[in-house]
């Protein structure tokens, strides 16, 4: 078998700062993906072969690199793959670090080679130090939350959306310089574009997270469009404006092979002339429904560890416990696994501290079971967080909020999966409550939520 042959080319890119330089390096396996902003550049280039390099760099570093080629303004970045973090081969990357310790901070992305078949948001990108320690810490937490809080959209996504069996170890990171501004998501649906604001650090009043078909730059519509037309294929692009108002594109995706939910409904549509009816309905959503009362479950776990007490500290029952809990999270998984898209009415979502302190706490003077008991309450709370963010529509009391920050880089999950959120206001608690019960809403019943002109909703149990 011949050897593969090695290469070592120059190509010039062409764009709005001539002068650039690409060279692809391959004397020895570097694997490392980087741009800079200078007149003059080296990109280090890991590859073999051309077409090892395609396979290798994943779509988020490629669109990024043919975006700055078209002339768009792209921060500096450093592409590195998961084998370099094994064989803690770092030199390119503490180079490119080393260039911008002036800021302290940098966003690691995550560049995981399958990554493109799966939804924008699934894994993680993360503040960190302009160091090799915080490139390492933030690749070890998008690892972890692969495997733990993003593992049920994960699952999802393989049973409803055909994604693929992934190992989150083949994870590799991208590396940009930190940039301090705000967060905007455009997006092309059907024959508009919307734009997501989120996280604006430059106030320190913070808006709610919104969505909008107006943005406050026209110039983000018309290079929206340009960049999309360059690429040639539907996509989600994301931008941090700078304080000095200086519009960065920090990633792309191509989500032509996702369906959108608005774009399938405008494809399977079409607009009449008219309606004739007695009853007037706008703004109507029908889905299948998880009816989430944490209060009960809280009660039922006290109750059995007041049996504990009284059977002065019965191992076996400290087993029906967490076999309590288990079934709920058990419940929890099988009903998102069923439901691609569903709703959540919480009777009562997060509890009031001191019950699930009295829950914790129950066990204190037999600590082998109440660490075991603690242990299972405290994962139990991301259980119920994870479920609760991927449901797209919310039926619960006001000032409950879930605000999606799986981006951690610049919090744009609230605008990229946008919730209904149907709510009461507080002081009906009880009063809502008592016409839940008397309608009789349970797991598994649809609901309706029909929208009137005045903009109150109304739920209905189908």
């Amino acid at each position: 078998m011949r050897p593969r042959r090695q290469m070592r080319h120059e190509t010039r890119v062409d764009g709005k700062a001539p002068g650039f330089v690409s060279q692809a390096r391959s004397n020895r396996a570097t694997g490392f993906f980087a741009f800079r902003g200078q007149p003059v550049v080296r990109i280090h280039c890991s590859i073999e072969s051309q077409a090892e390099m395609t396979q290798d760099v994943p779509e988020k570093a490629r669109l990024l690199s043919r975006i700055r080629e078209g002339g768009f303004e792209v921060p500096d970045f450093i592409f590195v793959p998961a084998r370099h973090f094994v064989e803690e081969d770092f030199a390119a990357l503490e180079a490119f670090l080393a260039n911008h310790r002036q800021s302290f901070k940098v966003i690691a992305r995550s560049a995981h080679p399958q990554e493109e078949c799966f939804k924008g948001g699934t894994f993680d990108s993360l503040e960190t130090y302009a160091d090799l320690g915080g490139i390492q810490y933030a690749r070890r937490r998008m690892i972890t939350f692969a495997q733990t809080t993003k593992r049920l959209s994960i699952m999802r996504q393989q049973k409803f959306n055909n994604a693929p069996e992934i190992d989150p170890q083949d994870m590799g990171v991208i590396v940009m310089p930190f940039i301090n501004g705000s967060s905007v998501v455009a997006k092309r649906l059907w024959d508009h574009w919307e734009f997501g604001y989120c996280r604006d650090r430059l106030h320190k009043i913070q808006s709610e997270p919104f969505i909008t078909r107006t943005p406050h730059d026209r110039k983000l519509l018309h290079l929206s469009e340009k960049i999309q037309d360059y690429l040639g294929f539907p996509c989600e692009i994301e931008y941090v404006i700078s304080e000095q108002g200086k519009i960065y594109v920090v990633q792309a995706k191509d989500i032509g092979r996702f369906d959108i939910l608005e774009h399938k409904d405008e494809e399977r549509s079409i607009t009449l002339d008219g309606v004739r009816r007695i009853r007037k309905r706008r703004n109507y959503r029908e889905r299948p429904v998880f009816v989430m009362d944490n209060r009960r479950f809280y009660l039922k776990i006290i109750g059995r560890c007041e049996e504990i007490v009284l059977e002065g500290g019965s191992t076996a029952v400290i087993e029906d416990v967490l076999d309590i809990i288990g079934a709920y999270e058990a419940e929890l998984k099988a009903f998102a696994l069923r439901h691609e898209r569903f709703c959540i009415l919480g009777r009562s979502i997060h509890e009031p501290e001191e019950l699930y302190q009295i829950a914790n706490h129950y066990l204190d003077e037999t600590p082998p079971l109440q660490e075991r008991l603690s242990r299972a309450l405290h994962n139990n709370l991301y259980k119920i967080d994870i479920f609760l963010s991927e449901a797209d529509t919310l039926i619960a009391k006001d000032r409950f909020r879930i605000n999606l920050c799986g981006h951690d880089a610049y919090g744009i999950d609230t605008v990229r999966n946008p919730m209904w959120s149907v709510y009461w206001s507080t002081d009906k608690q009880d009063k809502v409550i008592r016409e839940l019960d008397r309608i009789g809403f349970k797991t598994g019943d649809f609901v309706g939520i029909d929208i009137n002109p005045d903009g109150r909703p109304t739920v209905i149990r189908l």
